[in-house]
C-alpha cells in the first residue's frame, strides 16, 4: 500500500527572476528591478491539497492525468466532506489557500448545493463531495487509467 503524504502550509513562490526599467525623469535616469514570481503547478497542488487539509477533508486523492490521451486536466484532486457545510468549507479554504500562495483564481462549480463542489484551475481541477455523490460518480474509477497517489488526512 502506498505511504500517504501529509502536506504542511506550502511556502510563498520563491524570486525566479528579475526584469529591469530604465525610467528617465526630469533628466534623471531611474533603474528599477521588478521581482517576478515563477508559478508551477506543483505550487498549485499543494496549495489545493493544504486548503482540503485545513478543514479536515477525508479520503483525498490525486490522479495524475497526464499520460491519459485526452484527458480534461493534468491533475484531479478528490476529496469528501460529511456534509455539505464541511464541502462549503473545504471548497473556500481551497479559494483561499491558492489565491495566498498563488494569486489565482479558478472557476467554482456546485457551491450552491455543496454535493459536489468542482474548482477548476485549467491544468488541476478539484474536486469536493459529500460521501454518498463520491461514491455514485466514482471519478477514481471513471479514470482508472491515471496514478493515484493517496494523500494523508489532517
Amino acid at each position: 500500500m502506498a505511504k500517504k503524504e501529509k502536506l504542511t502550509e506550502p511556502k510563498p513562490i520563491k524570486v525566479k527572476k528579475t526584469t529591469t526599467a530604465i525610467k528617465k525623469t526630469n533628466g534623471e535616469v531611474k533603474k528599477t528591478t521588478t521581482a517576478v514570481k515563477k508559478k508551477t503547478k506543483l505550487d498549485l497542488l499543494d496549495a489545493i491539497i493544504f486548503g482540503m487539509q485545513e478543514k479536515k477533508a477525508h479520503n483525498i486523492v490525486c490522479l495524475d492525468m497526464r499520460s491519459i490521451k485526452g484527458s480534461l486536466a493534468d491533475y484531479f484532486v478528490i476529496c469528501n466532506g460529511n456534509s455539505r457545510t464541511q464541502t462549503s468549507a473545504i471548497s473556500k479554504s481551497i479559494e483561499e489557500q491558492v489565491f495566498k500562495h498563488t494569486g489565482e483564481h479558478g472557476h467554482v462549480e456546485g457551491e450552491q448545493n455543496a454535493e459536489w463542489i468542482l474548482l477548476d484551475y485549467f491544468d488541476i481541477i478539484a474536486h469536493v463531495f459529500i460521501e454518498e455523490k463520491r461514491d455514485f460518480y466514482a471519478l477514481e474509477k471513471l479514470w482508472g487509467d491515471a496514478e493515484i497517489k493517496k494523500i494523508a488526512n489532517a
